[in-house]
């Protein structure tokens, strides 16, 4: 199976991010899918040069003594998580070596993840792919933990659907990473083309409060908003800036009529945050003044604990933007071992030589 196909059918359709699509349906909020885009390969990834020096010491020697045995790989992990990362480490083993004849066994993006089980299996000539250990390493080290902290931010909030907002917490290069992890991990969307695009969605977003602030008023940040923005971005409004939220809701909401699909209540801690008795008060008003089909979308600091508090309180809340809790989780440690070298089996002490048995992996087809 084309490995981009199989992404779609098992992450994008399955598990949270279905439910949450059929939530968003419900709502009337909508995420388009399409074709993931692919990995960009850095130059300086493929040269090496952000591989541990040993690995390319260790290829001149073995280049200069003739030496490449063909041997197997295994990569696992040191606890359990949601396994992200794959196909961005088979997109690299593609680029460097496709033509190597290397054998690739790999579970699925996506799939549950306990210690020690191995994700990916690499059979082949050593120099085709030895130095490239440090980087696959890093991706699936890296993917699995956003994607990880991502899958629980998703149950604690289920059924209200989660988007990352992380994207400002992480350095430019790796933010399309961190949305695209975050996607595998059940968020409906990111915030980044670049990541949404990888993942097969559209971005999400609604407006930053420097669009207001330059403009002067939130009403008339939304008006610009409606009148210039494609019919197909949701008109969400921010309506934390300048005056009360609840105040400011119905204001946009007399201003842009139907055309207005949600507010975004962002409020900082120095006012106290976004609390259900907020939602609360912003969903009556709104209702009051004859806006019940206005929703409200939640951001701004939100924990693990935070949305447990939200969804247990049944506040009607259409959806979180959570940043840090994603963005700022810890990577998963992965290892990787030869388990054989010319279908010898071998290992260091405290490892059982030979392949390790795992019915969840299958053997990619390029």
């Amino acid at each position: 199976m084309n490995f981009s196909r199989r992404f779609v059918s098992s992450v994008v359709q399955t598990g949270p991010a279905r439910r949450f699509v059929s939530f968003l349906l419900q709502t009337g909020l909508t995420v388009t899918e399409f074709t993931p885009s692919q990995f960009v390969q850095l130059p300086e990834v493929l040269a090496g040069e952000t591989a541990d020096v040993y690995f390319l010491r260790t290829r001149e020697i073995l280049t200069r003594e003739g030496i490449d045995p063909t041997v197997t790989m295994e990569f696992f992990p040191s606890r359990s998580g949601t396994l992200c990362g794959i196909r961005e480490a088979l997109d690299l083993l593609k680029t460097v070596a496709g033509g190597a004849g290397l054998r690739v066994e790999a579970m699925d993006e996506g799939a549950p993840l306990h210690p020690r089980q191995v994700a990916l299996r690499i059979s082949g000539r050593y120099l085709a792919f030895g130095i490239y250990e440090t980087a696959l390493l890093g991706i699936l080290s890296q993917s699995t933990g956003w994607a990880t902290a991502a899958r629980a931010c998703v149950e604690a909030a289920s059924p209200i659907p989660v988007y990352s907002f992380g994207a400002r917490h992480v350095h430019p290069r790796v933010a399309p990473i961190l949305d695209y992890a975050a996607i595998v991990g059940g968020c409906v969307s990111g915030s980044t083309p670049a990541g949404a695009h990888l993942a097969g969605r559209q971005p999400v977003g609604t407006m930053p409060h420097a669009l207001i602030l330059i403009l002067g008023d939130t009403v008339a940040a939304a008006e610009d908003f409606d009148r210039l923005m494609p019919p197909g971005v949701p008109r969400t409004v921010l309506v934390d800036t300048f005056h009360d939220e609840a105040e400011e809701s119905v204001r946009v909401a007399v201003a842009l009529g139907t055309h207005l699909d949600s507010v975004r209540l962002d409020t900082p801690v120095e006012r106290g945050g976004v609390t259900p008795e907020l939602v609360r008060e912003v969903r009556a008003r709104l209702d009051l003044a004859g806006h019940p089909g206005v929703q409200i979308f939640v951001s701004g600091g939100l924990t693990l604990e935070r949305l447990r508090q939200f969804q247990e309180s049944g506040v009607p809340i259409a959806g979180f933007g959570v940043g840090g809790a994603i963005s700022g989780a810890p990577p998963i440690d992965f290892t990787a071992d030869i388990k054989a070298i010319a279908g010898h089996p071998i290992a260091k002490r405290g490892r059982i030589p030979g392949p390790t048995p795992n019915p969840a992996l299958h053997e990619v087809s390029w």
